[in-house]
C-alpha cells in the first residue's frame, strides 16, 4: 500500500505537467521528439512533458508600423514616407516552420516594398492617389507572404514628409491656382450677366409698353425714399419726332444742270425776301 501511493502519484503529477491551456485566439504548433506533431488548440491540450514542445501563435490581426523611409520619387523629389500594415496568421504551421520570425520578416519586406513602389510614382500621384498605391503595396506584400501562412489585409500610407522648399513651392502653386479660378468665375459671371441684360433688352424692344412700366417702377422706387429732389428720366424716344421736324431740308434747285447750293432754313429765307422788298422800294426814291 505504501508503494502503491507513490506509484500512482507519479503519473498524476506527470499528466498535470503535460497539460496546456490555449486561448481562443491562440494555436499551438506542437513538436514530438523534434518532428511536427500538428496544430492544437484552443482549450486544454495534452503534451507529453519532456518529449513534446509547442510554439504559441496568435491568430489576431496585427497592426505593424512601417518606419519612415527615405524615398526619391520618379520626378526626383526626396520625401519621407511611413505606413501601417495590417496582417494576420492564417496557417500557424507555416508561420513557425517556413519562416524563423514572421513578424520581423514581414516588417522588412514591407519596408523594401514601400521604397521600391514609391520610387516608381510621381509626387502628385503620391499625394492625390493613395488608394491606388495602397492597393499595389497590399498586392505585392500579400503575394510574398502567402508562402509564410500570413495574410495581409491592408496597407495604408500614413504620412508623407515633404522638404520645406517643396512645401513653399506647392503653396505658391495652390495660390496661383486659386487666383486663376477666381478670375474665371468672375469672367463667367460677367458673361452670364451680359447675356441676361441682352435678353432683357430684346424683350423690352418687342414690347414698348414694358419700357413705360419700367419707367413708372423706377419713379415709384425714387419716390419711396425721403428725397428733396426727384429726378425724372425722360427717354430719348419721346423727342425723336421733334428732332426729325427740326432737321434742315435741302433747297430746291433753280437749274438742274447746276449743282444745288446749301439749303437755308425757312426762317432765314423769309428774312431774305423781306430785305429784298425793302431794297426794291427804296430804289426809285434815290
Amino acid at each position: 500500500m505504501e508503494l502503491l501511493i507513490p506509484a500512482l502519484a507519479v503519473p498524476v503529477v506527470y499528466s498535470f505537467l503535460s497539460l496546456r491551456v490555449l486561448r481562443q485566439y491562440e494555436r499551438g504548433v506542437s513538436f514530438f521528439l523534434g518532428r511536427f506533431w500538428g496544430t492544437k488548440g484552443p482549450g486544454l491540450i495534452f503534451l507529453p512533458a519532456g518529449f513534446a514542445t509547442q510554439k504559441r501563435v496568435s491568430l489576431r490581426i496585427v497592426a505593424m508600423d512601417i518606419p519612415p523611409q527615405d524615398v526619391i520619387t520618379r520626378d526626383n523629389v526626396s520625401v519621407k514616407v511611413n505606413a501601417v500594415l495590417y496582417m494576420r496568421v492564417t496557417d500557424p504551421a507555416k508561420a513557425v516552420i517556413v519562416i524563423e520570425d514572421y513578424l520581423y520578416a514581414t516588417s522588412q519586406l514591407a519596408q523594401t516594398t514601400l521604397r521600391s513602389v514609391m520610387g516608381e510614382v510621381e509626387l502628385d500621384e503620391l499625394l492625390s492617389d493613395r488608394e491606388k498605391i495602397n492597393a499595389v503595396l497590399k498586392k505585392i506584400i500579400d503575394e510574398r507572404t502567402d508562402a509564410w501562412g500570413i495574410e495581409v489585409s491592408a496597407v495604408e500610407v500614413k504620412d508623407v514628409d515633404l522638404p520645406d522648399q517643396m512645401k513653399r513651392a506647392m503653396a505658391r502653386q495652390a495660390e496661383a491656382e486659386r487666383e486663376r479660378r477666381a478670375k474665371i468665375i468672375a469672367a463667367q459671371g460677367e458673361l452670364q450677366a451680359s447675356e441676361t441684360l441682352a435678353q432683357a433688352a430684346r424683350t423690352l424692344a418687342t414690347e414698348p409698353t414694358a419700357l413705360q412700366l419700367r419707367y413708372l417702377q423706377t419713379v415709384t422706387e425714387i419716390a419711396a425714399e425721403n428725397n428733396s429732389t426727384t429726378i425724372f428720366p425722360i427717354p430719348i424716344e419721346l423727342f425723336r419726332p421733334f428732332l426729325n421736324n427740326l432737321a434742315p431740308r435741302p433747297a430746291p434747285r433753280v437749274n438742274e444742270a447746276e449743282p444745288a447750293g446749301p439749303a437755308l432754313p425757312s426762317g432765314d429765307l423769309s428774312n431774305l425776301m423781306s430785305q429784298l422788298r425793302l431794297d426794291a422800294a427804296r430804289a426809285p426814291q434815290e
